[in-house]
């Protein structure tokens, strides 16, 4: 029997082997190749907005974050960053410092060449020379051609609106660090960068207030002013000035005058805008009414002191008159009937005797006399013996006309769905009877030039000695306006001051609030109003008289 040859067979195997084993690299080659391709189109050619990889991508490759960017309650930009150059060098490869430092300092004239020579002829490897050049002086340094010159790109806290919001946001060092105001409360925060900080400011109210304060400031040669507009039903701040400003985008080079805010870190003596809380206490512990009287027919002696009115009506005078006339001698009375220690717990409820909430550094902290005497229970009436921030007042004005509700005022925006709880201190009813009186001084009394058609405004004057070394200095005064608005149903507070305004012949020689203070307030509820959307109220509706109307010695 002969025998099959089985070597043909081994061959074919062998060939089969070999074909599976190319066609299998292949599929394994165009597999690599399918992948390679979409990896370069995941990390080149994809859109950013891929939303499966676009996470994992960016946790690959993202940068250190720049410091977040501060909006308005619209949106609007009020601190952003912008890349610049910063220029540094290697002194160590210098061969000719006077050289280098002649060169650097005739396209930078703002360095000094002797401090220039000094720093470049140091033994160190890296100093700098200059932080946030300019395009422009980026390319004259280039063009020096010095080896040992060099830029590093750092991002710069760049201000839109300049001195606009100056003593709101405060201002960075070269390093982006918050050194004041919102930059410096919220340093944290905004060097986070994730997420941006909106503010309760409105820039276009911010405009308003600046512009007429400025005015006012000028035309009645005053040290300086301020003001502010605050949102009586939650505490919001939509406007804060204070006059003299500076260019945060150039905060070095800005005054300690400049750079002081009057507004939450002033505290000064406000004078009878204080009759607003004196005449709320009385009306609301029940010690008055508005049928009440007070004997206001002479001046009061107490020790050395003598309580005189600045117009006397020398008689009785009603709750209402004695509002409406600003009677020291009758808010003194009321303050003695109300009792010292009633007074100082009030003034604490009010947050008149601590800082307040608000968030910012520079804040002033309340003088108040330590004992609390009767004698200083009477001037407290009338504004004089305790010192306060006008931020103080406004707050405990907007509580005064809202229902009685005193919120922390705060200058960041609080969502609608935010549950706000105020401290209730005086009750619906009082407040009803306070909007009646500060109605009663615009309509009848010293406020007359506070009136804004159209939006029924309320308020009260307020004019006090400056101090200086303890003493009380003639015409020198801080004279203001503060005034809530639609008085009927109110919305916001308005506050204008002025720091020591001179009379002049249009105004008689006064330079009271009255005077100075008021017209100013007028023009910020016009324009104000309308940039509010808030329309205009028929002030002859039998609702608005009913809730507006109050006798005034036996007659309304």
């Amino acid at each position: 029997m002969r025998l099959r040859d089985s070597r043909p067979h081994a061959d074919e195997h062998l060939d089969l082997a070999r074909t599976r084993l190319l066609a299998g690299g292949a599929l394994f080659a165009l597999a690599f190749v399918a992948v390679g391709i979409r990896l370069i189109n995941l990390a080149i050619i994809a859109e950013p907005d891929d939303g499966r990889f676009v996470g994992a991508r960016e946790i690959a490759t993202a940068e250190p974050l720049g410091r977040a960017e501060i909006v308005d309650r619209n949106g609007e930009l009020l601190a952003t960053n912008l890349t610049t150059a910063s220029l540094f060098a290697n002194p160590k490869k210098l061969k000719d410092p006077k050289d280098a430092a002649s060169d650097l300092a005739g396209v930078l004239p703002e360095l000094s060449e002797a401090e220039l020579v000094a720093q470049l002829s140091s033994d160190r490897s890296f100093i700098w020379l200059k932080r946030g050049l300019t395009p422009g002086q980026q390319f004259d340094v280039n063009r020096l051609g010095v080896p040992s010159f060099d830029f590093k790109h750092e991002d710069r806290r760049v201000y839109p609106y300049g001195p606009l919001t100056a003593h709101v946001l405060g201002f960075t060092d070269v390093d982006n660090k918050g050194l004041a105001g919102i930059e410096q409360s919220f340093d944290e925060f905004l060097s986070d960068g994730r997420e941006s900080l909106q503010l309760s400011i409105d820039v276009r109210l911010q405009e308003i207030v600046r512009q007429e304060i400025g005015l006012q400031v000028q035309k009645f040669g005053a040290l300086g002013g301020g003001g502010i507009v605050m949102d009586a039903t939650n505490g919001e701040v939509l406007a804060l000035v204070s006059l003299p400003d500076f260019d945060p985008n150039a905060a070095g080079t800005a005054g300690d005058e400049a750079r002081f805010n009057r507004i939450s870190l002033g505290v000064y003596e406000l004078g009878s805008v204080f009759k607003i809380f004196n005449h709320a206490l009385a009306l609301d512990s029940g010690v008055a009414s508005m049928s009440s009287f007070y004997d206001a027919t002479k001046p009061i002696r107490v020790s050395r002191h003598t309580i005189s009115d600045y117009h006397p009506e020398n008689r009785w005078l009603s709750v209402p008159e004695i509002f409406m006339h600003s009677s020291n001698i009758g808010s003194a009375r009321m303050a003695l009937d109300v009792g010292t220690q009633a007074q100082q717990r009030f003034m604490g409820a009010l947050g008149m005797l601590r800082k307040t909430s608000v968030e910012l550094p520079e804040q002033g902290r309340p003088m108040f006399p330590d004992p609390w005497r009767e004698v200083n229970t009477m001037t407290i009436s009338f504004g004089h013996g305790i010192a306060v921030s006008p931020l103080h007042l406004v707050s405990g004005v907007s509580a005064m006309v809202n229902g009685g509700v005193l919120y922390p005022p705060t200058l960041v925006r609080r969502d609608a769905d935010d549950v706000l709880l105020g401290t209730q201190v005086i009750s619906a009813e009082t407040s009803a009877e306070m909007r009646r009186l500060l109605r009663l001084v615009v309509a009848d009394g010293t406020g007359s030039k506070a009136d804004a058609p159209g939006y029924l405004v309320g308020g009260k004057t307020g004019s006090a000695e400056k101090q200086e070394n303890g003493r009380y200095k003639r015409k020198a005064i801080i004279s203001s306006f503060v005034a809530a608005f639609p008085i009927h149903d109110p919305r916001y507070v308005v506050y204008v001051m002025l720091d020591e305004p001179k009379g002049i012949k249009e105004t008689f020689g006064f330079a009271t609030g009255g005077w100075t203070a008021a017209p100013v307030v007028s023009r910020i509820v016009e324009r104000g109003a309308l940039t509010l959307g808030l329309p205009p109220t028929e002030e002859l509706t039998p609702e608005i008289r009913a809730a507006l109307t109050v006798r005034v010695s036996g007659r309304e």
